[in-house]
């Protein structure tokens, strides 16, 4: 009877420990990337009943655990609203490091960027990884993909009807950039070649200052594609030299408008300096990133890592998984080999099946009781056999 309060005794201590992990999936419902697990359990080694070596059958010594198994399956995806979140939908998980050197794996994609630019999970504060252009792990920076730089202006594109019958019109408001994002406002004034129909003089002006000087003509009232451009050097003061065409190449006309024409600039392709408005990542993990200039820029792209087995995996803290000793990551780029695509915007919450946890709640609850009941049982037994050596 000793032997059956023993036995009952592994069995309470396995159903607590299966009521453990029961209420750490539970606790862990709301966690992002969190992966559920089950506990295994085994009966424990048999003997024979026969000490002197017979044929007596073979009886259990109790219940024994395994240890868990993690449940990998993906969760759901649901939205946040923060750019630089990010899930990945398919198979990968995100590779950080910690403070140690230590690369670890997690499915929990809540990032932002610390003080000195660099990308680091908001939950534990590693430092999320990416790959360079060899392929090895680097960390993913801003550097100085903070600011985009202006460019200076090279090409004023035109558009709109430069009146056959007039002699003379100017054209304000050409805004031009430098290479330092400043602005520069020019002219351009157009003078009909007398003698020559279609033929025109163009004079750019920096207020009363002539920049440069060119050719353009029509054929047709259409732009002759010989003459259908025009290139300066416009020096702003106190900068340096650049060198700007004038293109009169597309949607632009010379019909007869009386003394009204609707020439003007349509496009310029300076901007000044911008700075950063949205970081986020487009499905192949890289970071894109949009600046008030209007410009955009591409950084570096997220490494994900996989495994070969489960048994590869080790769980540690802060929701992340370590590699088994002798297992090594296999590290590649969303949307490459059999990696998945990064979402932004979303993170993947937990695959915790409540309701399959509650009805394993009461499988482990009524095995407790069982146990309890079969010590109980025992004890009572024990009690009876001392009161008969008592009489």
């Amino acid at each position: 009877m000793l032997d059956s309060i023993f036995i009952a005794m592994s069995g309470l201590t396995g159903y607590e420990k299966g009521l453990r992990v029961i209420s750490n999936d539970t606790a862990n419902l709301n966690t992002p990337g969190y992966k559920g697990a089950s506990l295994q359990f085994a009966d424990m080694f048999y003997s024979s009943g026969n000490l002197a070596g017979g044929s007596g059958g073979q009886y259990g010594y109790g219940l024994t655990t395994l240890g868990t198994r993690l449940d990998l399956k993906q969760g759901d995806l649901q939205n946040t609203g923060n750019d630089l979140d990010a899930a990945v939908d398919g198979q990968g998980l995100f590779l950080l490091r910690d403070g140690a050197g230590n690369v670890h794996g997690s499915r929990a994609g809540q990032f932002k960027f610390d003080n000195t630019g660099t990308l680091v999970s908001s939950a534990t504060g590693e430092t999320v990884l990416g790959l360079d252009g060899s392929g090895n792990l680097v960390p993913i920076q801003l550097g100085a993909l903070k600011v985009s730089a202006a460019k200076a202006s090279t090409r004023l594109t035109f558009s709109g009807n430069l009146s056959s019958t007039t002699t003379t019109q100017t054209v304000s408001g050409l805004t031009v950039i430098d290479k330092t994002g400043s602005s520069h406002s020019l002219s351009a004034r157009f003078d009909a070649v007398s003698g020559s129909p279609g033929n025109w003089t163009v004079t750019v002006l920096d207020g009363a200052n002539t920049v440069g000087t060119g050719k353009l003509a029509f054929i047709s009232s259409q732009p002759d594609p010989a003459n259908n451009s025009v290139t300066i050097n416009y020096t702003p003061s106190g900068g340096q030299a650049m060198p700007l065409t004038l293109d009169f190449s597309s949607n632009v006309t010379s019909y007869d408008s009386g003394s009204q024409s609707s020439l003007a600039v349509a496009s310029q392709d300076g901007y000044g300096a911008g700075a950063m408005t949205r970081a986020t990542f487009d499905p192949s993990g890289t970071l894109a990133l949009t600046y008030s200039n209007g410009q955009s820029a591409k950084g570096q792209s997220l490494a994900l890592g996989a495994y070969t087995s489960q048994d590869a995996l080790q769980p540690v803290n802060g929701n992340e998984f370590a590699m088994a000793p002798g297992q090594t990551w296999q590290i590649g780029a969303a949307g490459t080999q059999a990696f998945g695509k990064v979402k932004a915007g979303m993170i993947e919450i937990s695959n915790v099946d409540l309701s399959a946890e509650f009805s394993n709640l009461v499988i482990m609850q009524r095995g407790y009781q069982a146990s309890s009941q079969v010590v109980s049982t025992a004890n009572d037994m024990l009690a009876q056999l001392f009161q008969m050596q008592s009489k």
